[in-house]
């Protein structure tokens, strides 16, 4: 009987060892392999600083639009989109996506908006800030509205939006 425990404890004994010694031959190799993959951690995408100020953006433009009461539904969608990009949702980044198309698309019709003579303005924009009032002429204020919507979409459409934008729940903003 002890002879069996004997010979049963120098089996585990060697299995062990055994063990042992391919864990470690296993180890060296992913490490000839590649050196840094033992030591990389995963990295977690930050929020872009470009994407953070177009947010900014949405946001000053979506609360100035509900002070005004202009465009009340628009804004606030607009905001529960900035929500849900901060949020780092899929269905934010879908919204935000959507929104840039559109826009793109408005910008785009520009041209066949202006053709008829009877939408262009004749002189330059006056704008009211307070007690201030600005005159812009028309070509300036549609060239920013041109290079807003391209940077947005520049913004929009790069890969560290995308990985930055990683919790798929569903389209619901609100979760």
């Amino acid at each position: 009987m002890t002879e069996t425990t004997a010979q049963a404890e120098a089996q585990v004994e060697a299995a062990q060892t055994a063990n042992a010694q391919a864990e470690s031959a296993l180890a060296e190799s992913v490490q000839a392999v590649s050196p840094q993959a033992a030591n990389q951690q995963p990295i977690k995408a930050r929020l872009p600083k470009r994407l953070l100020a177009m947010l900014l953006l949405l946001t000053l433009a979506s609360v100035s639009g509900l002070m005004a009461k202009q465009g009340v539904l628009f804004c606030m969608l607009t905001l529960l989109m900035v929500i849900a990009v901060l949020g780092r949702q899929k269905a934010g980044l879908y919204m935000l996506r959507g929104y840039t198309i559109i826009q793109l698309a408005l910008v785009s019709l520009l041209p066949v908006i202006l053709y008829d003579p009877d939408n262009l303005v004749a002189g330059p924009s006056t704008f009211h800030l307070g007690d201030w009032q600005g005159k812009l002429p028309d070509w300036l204020v549609f060239t920013v509205l041109i290079l807003l919507a391209l940077v947005q979409v520049w913004i929009a459409f790069t890969p560290k939006v995308k990985a930055y934008c990683h919790i798929k729940n569903s389209m619901n903003i609100m979760k």
